[in-house]
């Protein structure tokens, strides 16, 4: 269970609604829910969620908010985006509260640092590569499929164990020895594998489903 709530206190959870209402209220004015009003994206939508969703099942932990799982927010975000993947990711954590898998407390922290965080640093690193780097189809699977997943999940450990220490729920030594080398490195590579293979398979036979894809531009005449 990440019981994020049982060990941080109450300024933290409400720094975390606060954020998530200005997350909500950013998502709303930013038009982008526009596009799952077409029926096809919709169910894409729904239907990667859900995945996202039962993935997010399979985790371990070794105290309560230290939990170890895949997150798949990367891949959510080359399909959809930045602000419908971090929308999916609180739709996941909304799910799970009431499933009893997390707290209702802890949803605005779970989300920023779950949701908001992965899907914003994916993001970037595809705007920077898609600016920089020459579009080609390796550049794309590696660099985002790979090494933006690897880089949101380190990101996702690094600013838990900041925040964890800061919220004194438990010491910078502990962290750094139970927690944070396996948030970082171990998580983070099976996410670039998972999500790396993933990519490279829509990007093959369903480069529709990855809206930040053009196998025009990444593929033909290459």
């Amino acid at each position: 269970m990440n019981f994020t709530a049982l060990v941080l206190p109450e300024s933290f959870h409400l720094a975390g609604w606060l954020g998530l209402a200005f997350l909500a209220w950013r998502w709303m004015r930013s038009g982008d829910w526009r596009r799952l009003l077409e029926p096809v994206r919709l169910n894409l939508f729904l239907g990667a969620t859900v995945a996202v969703l039962a993935l997010w099942q399979i985790r371990t932990g070794v105290k309560p908010g230290l939990a170890f799982h895949l997150y798949g927010i990367a891949a959510l975000t080359l399909m959809f985006g930045f602000w419908r993947a971090s929308f999916a990711g609180v739709l996941v954590l909304l799910a799970n509260a009431a499933f009893g898998r997390s707290s209702w407390t802890s949803l605005g922290v779970d989300a920023l640092l779950m949701a908001a965080l992965p899907a914003a640093v994916s993001w970037a690193v595809f705007r920077l590569l898609d600016r920089r780097l020459p579009n080609h189809f390796f550049i794309y699977v590696l660099g985002n499929g790979f090494f933006g997943a690897a880089l949101s999940v380190a990101t996702i450990g690094l600013v838990t164990t900041a925040v964890m220490a800061l919220a004194g729920a438990y010491s910078i030594d502990y962290l750094l020895a139970y927690y944070t080398p396996y948030a970082t490195l171990l998580i983070s590579w099976a996410e670039a594998f998972s999500t790396g293979m993933a990519i490279t398979v829509m990007a093959v036979y369903r480069p529709a489903w990855l809206e930040t894809f053009d196998d025009a531009r990444y593929i033909q005449n290459k």
